[in-house]
């Protein structure tokens, strides 16, 4: 797998943002030029399962970057404003978001045709920016709909989404958004995974050993046949619209 590079994303944060701002950035191998993707992390943060996830989209052959929306004060300090963030579609993560964007359409290795890609609190966020004109394509792993879904989604670009059926935090929210995208015309591929769980795309569990018992009653965990299934319609999604 490509290597992670630890990147200062700092010069590229819009007024309003973090003013401090880390990511993790992942090169295809060869020259490129290649399409960019922007990774938005879980409710855990940028951990090792979801830096794999920037090594599996760079391995895809995207120049990925994973910004770290808690750079600036930590987990337990920015979590509660970033989950209002992912709902209310205002807060400094949208900046840092930009950021990272604008960050892959100042590389000349970019061809400045850019994605993005969230899981679970990231997935939030990649339905919400869908719509604001930095992206192409958004792909949103078991992410919550916005508050407003058919404000939010007018004139988004393609979205890829999939969700679990055993997921007990967001159920029937497939069946939702895809009827919102539908009455709203816009291209999209939603999926429902029935025997998958909550964070279903991770290759193994995260989050504190601590929670692992709720993580079983509220059906989060990895299911690798449904994740192969779900990175195959993301990969031909993404190089379809990238």
């Amino acid at each position: 797998m490509p290597a992670i590079e630890i990147i200062d994303l700092s010069p590229f944060v819009p007024v309003g943002g973090s003013r401090r701002l880390t990511g993790h950035l992942a090169r295809p191998q060869g020259t490129g030029p290649w399409p960019g993707v922007v990774a938005v992390h879980e409710v855990f943060g940028a951990n090792d399962v979801m830096l794999r996830q920037v090594e599996r989209l760079a391995y895809a052959g995207y120049l990925a970057v994973m910004p770290d929306l808690f750079t600036q004060g930590g987990a337990w300090r920015c979590l509660a404003a970033t989950l209002r963030a992912a709902r209310s579609g205002r807060g400094r993560a949208y900046q840092d978001i930009t950021a990272a964007c604008s960050y892959l359409k100042g590389r000349q290795d970019c061809t400045n045709s850019i994605g993005v890609i969230g899981f679970c609190m990231g997935g939030g966020f990649a339905l919400m920016t869908a719509a604001r004109g930095d992206f192409a394509a958004a792909s949103a792993n078991y992410g919550p709909l916005p508050r407003r879904p058919d404000a939010t989604l007018v004139g988004a670009c393609p979205i890829v989404a999939s969700y679990g059926g055993q997921d007990r935090l967001l159920p029937g929210a497939a069946a939702r958004l895809a009827t919102v995208l539908d009455r709203l015309g816009v291209v999209h591929d939603v999926c429902e995974y029935p025997e998958a769980g909550h964070g279903f795309l991770n290759d193994e569990q995260a989050g504190p050993a601590l929670f692992r018992p709720l993580f079983r009653v509220l059906g989060i965990g990895p299911n690798p046949e449904a994740a192969a299934q779900a990175w195959h319609r993301i990969e031909t999604f993404f190089g379809t619209h990238l």
